[in-house]
């Protein structure tokens, strides 16, 4: 349900038609409009000893998350585990589990193996034992899909490449996800094509769940057209279903802005917007481009002029830079050009200082903030805080600011939530993956009007009439003031020509 009383509606892009897919598909598997292709699906997972006890529990939840995705059953898909270290073990054929709690129940009881990485090994099990008929396949056929995920940390103590290409030539699907120090190398000679849709990579096994959206997403193939049904739209109040596309309005009392999706009723409302981003190292240079992106999309939903919205920038990593204060660039063109020619800072990840920053200088006087208007400050990260955040994000919400979180792949919810205003829920975000952004579409937005947006309206119209009273009764003492020093001079004339 779109929310009630949105002022601006802010964007975060669709970057890229695979984004744009990924945005439809997650829609359509929310409303339940996505049917998915028959499929029988193996989890290869390393067990090896260096995958600690604790953290084979994590991968595990992993499993049971995909799998409470899915639409299972004989006639659907049919869920495999393939465990594995220096041997291999069958831990669920594809037969013997037809119901979704009798196959999150037999994973809860997977033992790690704990002794070498034999993963090539792994991979060769599969496809002659896992993946027979035997073990409860369905015969090779363009309606049944084939599909591997493998999930490791290490290197592979065995020749993978040969062995991950036979697999493919007999069109089983592989999907590789890494953890920590895997070798990244090994992991594209086992995915399918095209790699970046294949390959994934998490710095521990603590963030491995976050990547549950996308696997289940990947089994999602036939959508509606019904784009209204599906959320995929970007109408901020009203979606009106045409064939094979949309149309946007808006509720009685609102106006449909000129870019045919956003709503106005608080018109003359003043906002001071600030981007605080994470520039950390870890970002890495082709995902800050995306960023980049990501803040120009929230730029084009803003009303930015003299009057409006004021937007300023500032980076962040082992230190702060100020990329533009509130009010240099009062127009869209000369702002996107200052976002796009921001340059990556790389390093650590400060978030606090950073948020030190927002609170003593960057809604200041000094540095462009306007007295009186609402104040948004707008934080992106994707890891954890080097320094602590409490006090700073505190004060910031103390202050008045509204604050938003945004975060992505190894950005810890915890401290998201810490950032973010009340309610939380509608003022933090997370996706896994950085060409995922757009899954929080139409989410994130900035009330200036937290109530009814007339009367914030009528709140503007009120303002106006009370400076204008003030005004006609400051005109109205000059005039009184001035007839009576004129009254008073007479008569002191007068006194004066009697005195004479």
């Amino acid at each position: 349900m779109m929310p009630n009383q949105p002022l601006f509606l802010l964007l975060l892009g669709l970057i890229g038609a695979q984004a744009n897919l990924d945005l439809r598909t997650a829609a359509a598997m929310a409303a339940g409009l996505c049917k998915a292709r028959p499929t029988d699906l193996v989890f290869i997972i390393d067990s090896s000893r260096s995958v600690r006890p604790s953290e084979f529990e994590q991968v595990k939840v992993f499993l049971a998350k995909v799998i409470e995705g899915l639409n299972v059953g004989p006639s659907a898909t049919r869920v495999g585990v393939v465990n594995y270290a220096s041997r291999v073990k069958n831990e669920v054929s594809l037969k013997t589990h037809r119901t979704k709690a009798g196959l999150i129940k037999a994973v809860t009881k997977i033992e790690p193996l704990s002794t070498g990485t034999m993963t090539g090994l792994a991979i060769q099990f599969a496809m002659n034992v896992a993946f027979s008929e035997a073990e409860g396949a369905r015969a090779k056929s363009s309606d049944v899909g084939k599909v591997a995920i493998i999930v490791t940390d290490g290197r592979p103590q065995d020749n993978v490449k040969d062995i991950a290409q036979r697999a493919r030539d007999a069109s089983i699907e592989i999907f590789a996800i890494g953890v920590g120090r895997v070798d990244m190398n090994t992991l594209r000679q086992m995915a399918s094509d095209p790699l970046d849709d294949h390959v994934d990579y998490v710095e521990s096994y603590s963030v491995i769940e976050k990547l549950t959206k996308k696997f289940q997403e990947a089994f999602c193939e036939d959508l509606v057209s019904d784009l209204c049904a599906t959320g995929d739209h970007d109408c901020e109040q009203v979606c009106i279903s045409t064939p094979g596309s949309y149309k946007c309005a808006c509720r009685e009392g609102f106006t449909l802005m000129d870019n045919g999706r956003s709503c106005s009723a608080c018109s003359n409302s003043a906002t001071d917007v600030v981007f605080l981003i994470d520039g950390s190292k870890s970002v890495r240079p082709e995902n800050f481009e995306l960023v980049k992106k990501w803040i120009n999309q929230i730029i084009d939903k803003l009303d930015v002029s003299e009057s409006k919205a004021h937007v300023g920038l500032v980076q962040y990593s082992s230190t702060v830079k100020q990329e533009f204060p509130l009010g240099r660039y009062n127009n869209k063109k000369d702002l996107k050009e200052a976002v796009k020619k921001m340059a990556y800072l790389e390093r650590g990840t400060m978030t606090g200082q950073a948020l030190r920053y927002l609170v003593e200088n960057s809604f200041s006087f000094g540095q462009g903030a306007r007295p009186g208007v609402t104040k948004v400050g707008i934080v992106f990260t994707d890891g954890r805080s080097q320094d602590y955040i409490g006090d700073a994000a505190k004060k910031a919400k103390e202050n008045g600011f509204k604050m938003y979180a945004v975060g992505v792949g190894n950005a810890v919810e915890d401290e998201l939530k810490e950032i973010a205003s009340e309610p939380t829920g509608e003022h933090y975000f997370y996706t896994a993956d950085f060409k995922a952004m757009s899954q929080i579409a139409k989410k994130l937005q900035i009330n200036v009007c937290d109530d009814d947006p007339c009367e914030c309206d009528s709140l503007v119209k009120f303002q106006k009439k009370v400076e204008a009273a003030l005004q006609a009764l400051t005109k109205k003492h000059i005039l009184y003031d001035r007839i009576l020093l004129e009254s008073m001079s007479k008569r002191i004339a007068l006194l004066e020509n009697k005195i004479v």
